[in-house]
C-alpha cells in the first residue's frame, strides 16, 4: 500500500544552513531513512519517510512490533539520529547540529513522557519537574506552573518522592515536567503502558486537553486503540514506511484500520 503524506514538504535548504523555514508544523521529517547493517544483514527502520507533525495537534503513530514507529519518534525528538534525510524542529534542521547544539535544542524547545517515567527517586514531586529548568539555570513562570499543577491534580504531592506515589501519580509528575517548560513539541512513547485502566484514560484525557486548551502540540507512540483514540490523527506505519493515517479516531476506526493493515 502506498500513501501520500498529506502536506506540502519543501525541500530542505542548502548543505551548511542549519535552519528551515517552516509554517505550522512543529517537527518534520523529510525522506527520512534509518539504516542499521549493512549487505544481507541491512534493516531499514525507516525507509524513506516524510512527515509533518502540526502546530497544536495531538498525533498518535501505530503500527506493529518492528514498523519503525518508535524510530521515526527518536529521530525526529532528536533522541537518534537519521542515516540519511532531515529531521526539523521548528526551523531548526536538527540534522545538521552537532551534539551540544542538539542537546541544547532539546532540552530548550522538546518535552519527553517516557514509558518509565524517568523520575529522579532523591528528588520529590515539585523538584522531579523544575528539575529540567533547574538543569538549564532558568527560573518556572509560576503562573504557569500553577496551572499545571493544578490541572494533574499534584497540588498535595508536591513533596512526596516517587516511591511514595502510585503509578499514575508518578506519570502525572513526569507530563507536568514535560510541561511546564511550554516545549515547542512534546514527544511520548508509551507514556501509559504501565499504568492500569482508569490511571491511563485520566493521563490521556490530560494530554489532549494540554493540546486544546493550551495550544501544546504532543505526538505519542502507542500500540493501544484505546489510547489513540484520545489522539486527532493517527499515522500508520508498517515496514519502515507510513501508509495509512486516519482523523478524528475512534478506538473502533484505528481497530479496524490496524485490521487492514495486517492483512
Amino acid at each position: 500500500m502506498s500513501f501520500e503524506p498529506q502536506f506540502p514538504a519543501t525541500p530542505p535548504q542548502a548543505p551548511g544552513q542549519a535552519t528551515y523555514q517552516a509554517t505550522n508544523w512543529a517537527a518534520q521529517v523529510l525522506n527520512g531513512y534509518k539504516i542499521y547493517g549493512s549487505g544481507e544483514n541491512e534493516v531499514r527502520a525507516l525507509n524513506g519517510v516524510t512527515v509533518g507533525f502540526e502546530s497544536g495537534r495531538f498525533t498518535a503513530i501505530m503500527g506493529p512490533s518492528g514498523s519503525g514507529k518508535s524510530t521515526l519518534m527518536q529521530c525526529a525528538a532528536g533522541l537518534d539520529k537519521l542515516s540519511s534525510g532531515d529531521a526539523i524542529i521548528g526551523e531548526v534542521n536538527i540534522s545538521r547540529l552537532n551534539e551540544k547544539a542538539l542537546t541544547l535544542l532539546r532540552r530548550e524547545r522538546v518535552g519527553f513522557i517516557f514509558q518509565q517515567f524517568n523520575l529522579l527517586p532523591v528528588l520529590n514531586a515539585q523538584e522531579n519537574i523544575l528539575f529540567p529548568l533547574t538543569l538549564a539555570g532558568r527560573q518556572p513562570d509560576q503562573a504557569w506552573m500553577d496551572q499545571v499543577i493544578d490541572t494533574v491534580g499534584l497540588r498535595d504531592r508536591l513533596s512526596h518522592k516517587p516511591s511514595e506515589l502510585s503509578g499514575g501519580q508518578q506519570q502525572r509528575v513526569a507530563v507536568a515536567r514535560a510541561l511546564v517548560e511550554r516545549p515547542q513539541i512534546i514527544f511520548a512513547d508509551e507514556p501509559t503502558g504501565n499504568l492500569d485502566s482508569h490511571s491511563s484514560a485520566e493521563i490521556l484525557a490530560f494530554m489532549r486537553s494540554a493540546v486544546t486548551n493550551f495550544g501544546q502540540t504532543v505526538v505519542m507512540v502507542t500500540h493501544d486503540p484505546a489510547a489513540a483514540a484520545y489522539a486527532s490523527r493517527v499515522l500508520f506505519l508498517a515496514d519502515g514506511q507510513i501508509v495509512d493515517e486516519l482523523m478524528d479516531p475512534t478506538r473502533d476506526s484505528v481497530l479496524e484500520r490496524m485490521r487492514t493493515l495486517g492483512n
